[in-house]
């Protein structure tokens, strides 16, 4: 048995089946996303509530949309029933996920849920179910077959569940403008919170650690420069104080290959003129986007007048456990 092709297939079973779920995105998805913005800016919440493995892709989609602040709780079908409806408020939306629709814990709910002034939103592959005739809003989860070979596990079913629950999430962010210092707010641990919560001034060299020179001086003068800093770069700025360029080690290692005898000749015929650069109030998860996208080790960081006031080097940012 060839094992990786039966993967590939399992792949390409799901890949097709979410390829049909992009082509019926409509109306009914905008109707979704409509009720949760309401619900949350009238300060109501989203409950969301599933069974089995429909369950777990709802507890799934608490956790994405309370990273991204909108406020929303898990709801357990036979708890609720024993006392946990209390979590409900007039205003709320209640998405509740069952592939069949018929799911039995849920149709046992719809009664109770239906005496609180909600929304009922249906995620669902059975759009004649008992689940989706009671619901205000529903989305259409349904798959031609499973990956399963015998066509029975659930598993395009949950996948595609699953991503359209994403795209709900991700919808409803960019629908409430949701920003990255938002973001921050929800995760401010580990290196994702770090990132997203320290500044390029935070974690920059400068004073001391800062090797700056200007256009005149000589690579000898760059160097040592560098050298006093511990630094692998010396910023370049012209006579007005503004960046002119960035002179780095690999810049002197070039130049001497080509001609041993440089140390007087000045900075500036062997600098990189228009170097990267950042200002300092930008996030510091900028940084690491700016120096992946240019294929760079050390970005010049300026101020609001253009005037080079420290350099982040890579280094700094593992040190800082920012990477």
């Amino acid at each position: 048995m060839n094992f990786p092709e039966k993967a590939r297939r399992v792949i390409e079973l799901e890949i097709e089946e979410l390829n049909r779920l992009r082509d019926r995105v409509g109306d009914s998805f905008t109707e979704a996303v409509n009720v949760l913005l309401g619900c949350l800016t009238a300060t109501r919440k989203i409950v969301v509530c599933g069974v089995g493995k429909s369950g777990n892709i709802g507890r799934k989609l608490v956790a994405t949309l309370n990273s991204t602040g909108a406020t929303s709780v898990n709801l357990n079908a036979q708890d609720a029933l024993h006392g946990d409806l209390g979590v409900l408020d007039d205003g709320d939306a209640v998405v509740l996920l069952s592939y069949s629709g018929e799911t039995q814990e849920l149709v046992d709910l719809l009664p109770h849920l239906r005496r609180h002034r909600v929304t009922l939103i249906a995620i669902t592959g059975g759009l004649s179910s008992t689940l989706a005739r009671n619901a205000e809003v529903v989305l259409d989860v349904h798959v031609q077959r499973e990956a399963c070979p015998l066509n029975l596990a659930p598993t395009s079913s949950t996948t595609a569940m699953l991503v359209l629950c994403d795209a709900l999430a991700m919808v409803l962010l960019e629908a409430r403008g949701f920003r990255e210092d938002d973001f921050a707010k929800y995760h401010p641990s580990g290196s994702l919170g770090r990132a997203l919560l320290t500044k390029v001034g935070d974690v920059m060299r400068t004073g001391t650690s800062l090797a700056l020179a200007t256009e005149e001086s000589t690579i000898q003068e760059a160097l040592q420069a560098m050298t006093r800093a511990r630094c692998g770069a010396a910023v370049i700025i012209d006579a007005s104080g503004k960046l002119a360029g960035v002179f780095t080690h690999g810049d002197f290692v070039r130049a001497f290959q080509a001609d041993p005898n440089i140390a007087g000749r000045p900075v500036a015929h062997f600098m990189t003129r228009n170097p990267v650069s950042i200002a300092e109030n930008k996030l510091a998860a900028e940084v690491l986007a700016v120096l992946e996208h240019h294929r760079v080790d050390d970005l010049v960081v300026l101020n609001e007048a253009g005037q080079p006031v420290g350099l982040v080097d890579t280094q700094d940012l593992t040190r800082m456990k920012l990477v």
